[in-house]
């Protein structure tokens, strides 16, 4: 069985807006036992009575500052709205305050939540995001080389920047896709990447039949790879663990409670299972 790791997954809404009540979660999850703390990235939500919203970024900037050793990041960040060249500063950064703690989990995002990409103006096409996202991860992984970046595509440039200072993990922030089991198209990226976050995931079984995918796809391939889960926090991550998930983060619903958030955390993380 892999080491399962266990890290808080927090919906940063209304009790979860506030920064500094994220921070001390964090900083209580590091001395409990926990591995990690991913936050949401959204910029609103249609499930009343959400009303408050807290930047990611900023929330794990204060996650950072309050922690020593928890692995931070937003799970997931939908890259299509983001500019890559902003991305590329904002991750070397986090990474060095951090000490090389973050990992970036990227997706195409979706309007269906709460209008957020047509509300905004951005790319509503699944297929055009996509291609957006993986033009995004290529210049991110030129950045973070430290080499000038040249880069002229279809929806991005970059004339001849180099991004410095780096970010203190090599050769660059460890990136997560993630994606639904059944499309065999996120999971291709995934492969490319260093980690896969199966969004709405039913089975143990589903998840082997993932795993098996992502070997075949990945031949040779040496270094570690992470499989991370979300699950409801009454459901056992141990059979998902044997089907080769190394990361679990029980799930929240937004506008959960402060309090139910912390009783989880007190529960402690899940067994870690066998090296």
């Amino acid at each position: 069985m892999n080491r399962l790791r266990s890290a808080l997954w927090l919906p940063l809404f209304d009790d979860l807006a506030d920064p500094r009540v994220v921070a001390r979660l964090a900083a209580e999850a590091e001395e409990a036992g926990w591995d990690g703390c991913f936050v949401w990235d959204h910029l609103c939500l249609q499930a009343p009575p959400v009303r408050q919203v807290a930047d990611p970024w900023i929330a794990l900037t204060a996650i950072a500052t309050a922690t020593e050793r928890l692995r931070l990041g937003p799970m997931v960040s939908p890259l299509a709205r983001r500019r890559p060249a902003k991305v590329a500063r904002e991750t070397a950064t986090l990474d060095r305050l951090s000490n090389g703690r973050l990992t970036l989990g990227v997706g195409l995002g979706s309007d269906r939540f709460g209008g957020e990409l047509s509300k905004t103006g951005e790319q509503i096409d699944d297929r055009r995001r996509g291609q957006m996202l993986d033009e995004s991860l290529a210049i991110l992984a030129a950045a973070w080389s430290g080499e000038p970046v040249r880069h002229r595509g279809e929806h991005y440039t970059v004339d001849d920047i180099t991004f410095l200072p780096r970010p203190t993990q090599r050769p660059g922030v460890p990136v997560w896709a993630a994606g639904f089991p059944g499309n065999l198209k996120p999971i291709r990226r995934a492969a490319r990447l260093d980690g896969f976050f199966p969004v709405g995931l039913e089975h143990p079984d589903r998840l082997a039949e993932v795993v098996a995918t992502l070997a075949e796809l990945r031949p040779g391939a040496s270094g570690p790879y992470e499989i991370a889960v979300g699950l409801p926090f009454d459901v056992d991550p141990l059979p998902y663990a044997a089907a080769g998930a190394t990361w679990w983060m029980p799930e929240f619903d937004p506008g959960v409670p402060l309090d139910t958030v912390r009783g989880v955390l007190r529960d402690g993380p899940a067994s870690p299972g066998g090296d």
